[in-house]
């Protein structure tokens, strides 16, 4: 009866599985998940805006500081998702919508569409500095307050970034 027992046990998977602690997800407290559902929003959005740039802008050095700036928030797009994934958290997207500090915002992005030259870039680079202020302050609270070391390390990525981008924003001598 015992092997019985056994082999019933096997076949429908209710085998002792080994401890390991706990899961990754576990690791993820409020502020990292908060942290990453803003991020991702404000992200696609600088993305957004940064994608315009090439056609709307007449000054070259914005136009190169941009496509590097939007290759460079694709990648964090995608360590975000990844972390979000990570974390076990749905995607449901509770910022969608909103227009919060340093989010580009939906009436930034049409104006965009229809802005050419010198009114594009300062509506980009006002924009741009904007959200890369914004990212360095919430990334530095998530490193303060996040319990999941992957998202801490991202956040600490993502605070770089955003200095030397602020950086080679200033140094295009923009107002």
């Amino acid at each position: 009866m015992a092997g019985a027992l056994l082999a019933a046990l096997v076949v429908t998977g209710c085998t002792t599985q080994p401890v390991t602690g706990p899961s990754r997800a576990e690791a993820f407290n409020a502020t990292d998940t908060a942290w990453i559902q803003l991020m991702i929003p404000m992200g696609e959005r600088a993305h957004r805006l940064a994608g315009l740039a090439t056609t709307r802008t007449t000054d070259p050095a914005l136009t190169d500081l941009v496509a590097r700036i939007a290759t460079r928030l694709e990648g964090e797009q995608e360590g975000l998702r990844a972390l979000l994934d990570l974390s076990g958290v749905p995607d449901t997207r509770p910022h969608e919508g909103h227009d919060m500090p340093g989010m580009v915002g939906l009436d930034t992005l049409t104006r965009a569409k229809t802005a050419t030259g010198e009114e594009f870039e300062r509506l980009l680079t006002d924009s741009l500095r904007a959200h890369f202020a914004q990212s360095r302050t919430l990334c530095a609270s998530e490193r303060a307050a996040g319990g999941a070391k992957e998202a801490k390390d991202l956040a600490a990525t993502i605070e770089g970034n955003a200095a030397e981008e602020l950086d080679r924003l200033a140094a295009l001598h923009r107002p």
